[in-house]
């Protein structure tokens, strides 16, 4: 039985698996930067111990220290959370070496499954339809050719990597003597691997991904499916459980190919199998992401299920409790990711003092954060602070749950995304689930181009329907969705 997990990261992910270590009484020993002295993770874990400066790779990154600070600490495994080394197989490896157990899925799987390429193959071996595209290729020429062959528009990726690094959509032939060294050198950058490969777009676009968890017995199921088309930059903003267009004769073809590529890998622990949903209901593998997602909420609450403690099990060497048959999904449940991030300004990162800090409290609703009231934003970390999930038996009544909350959140101090979520989630193409990868930046794309005209007609009829401020001007403090607020410093310019 594990005894002891040592847990390699930070913020609201550290303390979700410290949460669920302390239900199965397994003692914990959190790390910490010298940026995150005295943060909630470092109370709620049984020992603390800062391991470094602030930056990623000194700290959260150092494979050496984990491992030193795990054997101080009488740690018998290590839980990665979600990324810095958390879908790294050398990590993996280095903690199975060290005689640990690595709360995840085997190093093997992870590089079967991170490279790009060999994972596209291992799908197309295990009949998981994909999009049709090239594999990893370094010449610049021979992507030109790939992508010509395959026929435009066609998406650049790196072979060694996600998150949109490396990637780069063409749709116009002019667009490949630029576009390709680019990508190659942001891929490098990133993942020291300038390998791309080239994809064909398919357009409009879901992204839809699936929940897998396997165990050491050979037992892989499928835990439903997740909507996370609402992206920007390639980074998702909302999530929902189940998808709002996924019905059940697809949802059982979605999952069987899950567990098909979970099971040709030699899968355990938890994972996702993310898939590109076309207009016609046709899917395509797009990648596996072999960890805990951030969006693992909507998929708990739709279950019943606690994902962390089923990859604790799972470590533990116990068969899942459950099987496929046993898997139920009811209700609906909606996250949105709290940034501090300034959606007026680019979205540019946000830092600071947190002044003050309320959460909403209501039933139906639950706040996974890291942060707390007095706590400093800074710039060293991602910038999301909290997620707030709602749930509700149906998806009505968890989209007006979320705003609710989100309306009910006070965070004082550092600029957040807040009113931007409620925005989306209140806008007439979330309500009609026509939601895509490309409709959030469409979207953004359109609200700039609209003629100043139609933007000081909306403003002006505001202005007349609003209430006075004691000084007599207009205000509309009291309106999220105010031209005012979207429109970013115009007012004041000279």
């Amino acid at each position: 039985m594990i005894d002891t997990v040592l847990v390699a990261n930070r913020g609201e992910i550290a303390l979700r698996i410290i949460r669920a270590c302390g239900e199965l009484g397994i003692r914990t020993v959190a790390v910490y930067s010298e940026a995150d002295r005295d943060t909630p993770h470092t109370w709620a874990a049984d020992v603390a111990v800062e391991i470094g400066p602030p930056a990623a790779s000194e700290s959260y990154l150092d494979v050496d220290k984990l491992l030193d600070v795990a054997r101080e600490h009488d740690a018998d495994a290590i839980h990665p959370g979600y990324g810095f080394l958390s879908e790294n197989p050398d990590f993996a490896e280095a903690v199975q070496t060290a005689g640990l157990t690595f709360i995840g899925p085997p190093p093997d799987a992870m590089r079967a499954l991170g490279d790009k390429s060999e994972a596209r193959r291992l799908a197309q071996k295990s009949d998981v339809p994909v999009v049709p595209g090239s594999q990893a290729l370094d010449d610049p020429s021979d992507l030109e050719a790939a992508a010509r062959e395959i026929g435009l528009p066609v998406l650049l990726k790196a072979a060694a990597g996600g998150g949109g690094k490396g990637m780069r959509l063409i749709q116009d032939e002019s667009e490949l003597a630029d576009a390709i060294p680019s990508a190659q050198r942001e891929a490098q950058g990133a993942f020291g691997d300038g390998r791309l490969f080239v994809e064909k777009a398919v357009h409009p676009a879901r992204h839809v991904e699936v929940q897998i968890v396997g165990d050491h017995h050979g037992n892989v199921v499928a835990l439903g499916e997740r909507e996370c088309s609402l992206q920007r930059r390639h980074q998702k903003i909302i999530e929902e459980a189940p998808s709002p267009v996924v019905d059940d004769e697809l949802r059982e073809r979605l999952q069987v190919s899950a567990r098909a590529l979970a099971e040709a890998s030699g899968y355990h622990n938890a994972g996702t199998v993310e898939f590109l949903l076309g207009p016609d209901d046709s899917f395509y593998f797009l990648e596996v992401n072999a960890r805990l997602q951030v969006e693992h909420p909507v998929t708990e609450l739709v279950t019943g299920l606690d994902l962390v403690q089923l990859q604790l099990r799972v470590a533990n060497g116990d068969p899942l409790p459950i099987t496929q048959a046993d898997v139920d999904i009811r209700g609906h449940a909606i996250e949105a990711r709290l940034y501090a991030e300034d959606p007026d300004h680019d979205f540019l990162p946000q830092t600071g003092e947190i002044l003050q800090l309320k959460w909403p409290e209501r039933p139906g609703l639950r706040v996974d954060a890291g942060v707390v009231e007095g706590q400093s934003v800074h710039a060293h970390y991602d910038p999301m602070v909290a997620k707030l999930i709602a749930y509700g038996p149906d998806r009505e009544r968890a989209r007006k749950r979320l705003i609710e909350g989100l309306e009910e959140t006070v965070l004082l101090g550092v600029g957040t995304n807040r009113a931007y979520l409620i925005e989306l989630l209140a806008s007439d193409f979330f309500i009609d689930a026509e939601t895509y990868t490309h409709t959030v930046e469409s979207t953004e794309r359109e609200a700039r181009e609209l003629p100043i005209e139609l933007l000081l007609a909306a403003a002006l009829a505001e202005g007349r329907s609003t209430a006075a401020s004691p000084d007599g001007a207009a205000s509309s403090d009291g309106d999220p969705y105010s031209p005012w607020k979207r429109l970013g410093d115009w007012r004041g310019a000279s």
